[in-house]
């Protein structure tokens, strides 16, 4: 079966490209477009993408309205576009459920391969990239902290080692390296941390230890 996916760009000639470069894939299929966030969500309503392109800058609804709106009511995923790999926003975009972040100049087999990752169930963010960046972004993130869930009571010892090291950036081979565990045993464990914690995927995940205070960006718990 193939991807379908929602363009959700201001500008009719980016949509254009990004059409272009995804419909030479047999298994990607672009089933809508938007030209700003309110026609996304509508979109998203009618059409059930499984992955939205979510610009971030649009007009009336801005993209990260549009990504929280989607990720309430939706299974769908949604991948930010950006123009800066540090762009303010990013971060704002994955706390309102983004699974991920593409730069706009992202070579074309990049951005195939971006969406089939988020659409499988993968956060598309590289370990090295989630170090500099989830860090960054938690610095200048909300001063507050929100309150540990209560739901991080019912990890065991091993599934809150496995998510310290998970929001630090750490690949499941990294983590099973570091542990020394087995790499089924790694993706049995972020599975249970995700399904206990209630979260879509391992974006979340690292979103919550760092606003929860579970891991301190640049220092340790």
């Amino acid at each position: 079966m193939s991807i379908r996916v929602l363009l959700a760009d201001d500008q009719s000639l980016v949509r254009a490209g990004f059409r272009l470069v995804l419909e030479s894939h047999t298994d990607i299929e672009v089933v809508g477009e938007a030209s700003n966030g309110e026609e996304a969500v509508h979109g998203v309503g009618r059409l059930e993408p499984d992955v939205v392109l979510m610009d971030i800058r649009m007009p009336q609804v801005d993209g990260i309205a549009a990504t929280r709106a989607i990720t309430a009511a939706h299974p769908t995923r949604v991948l930010v576009l950006t123009t800066y790999d540090l762009d303010e926003y990013v971060y704002d975009a994955l706390q309102a459920g983004a699974s991920g972040f593409l730069l706009k100049d992202t070579p074309p087999e990049q951005l195939a391969d971006g969406i089939r990752a988020v659409a499988g169930g993968e956060a598309l963010l590289a370990p090295t990239v989630t170090r500099r960046l989830i860090e960054e972004f938690a610095r200048f993130g909300p001063q507050q902290r929100r309150p540990r869930p209560s739901a991080l009571e019912e990890l065991t010892p091993r599934e809150l080692e496995v998510l310290r090291l998970l929001a630090r950036g750490l690949s499941n081979a990294e983590i099973a390296e570091a542990l020394v565990l087995g790499d089924t045993t790694v993706k049995t464990h972020v599975a249970h941390v995700l399904g206990k914690l209630g979260l879509r995927d391992r974006v979340q995940a690292v979103v919550l230890a760092y606003e929860s205070g579970l891991v301190v960006p640049g220092g340790s718990e």
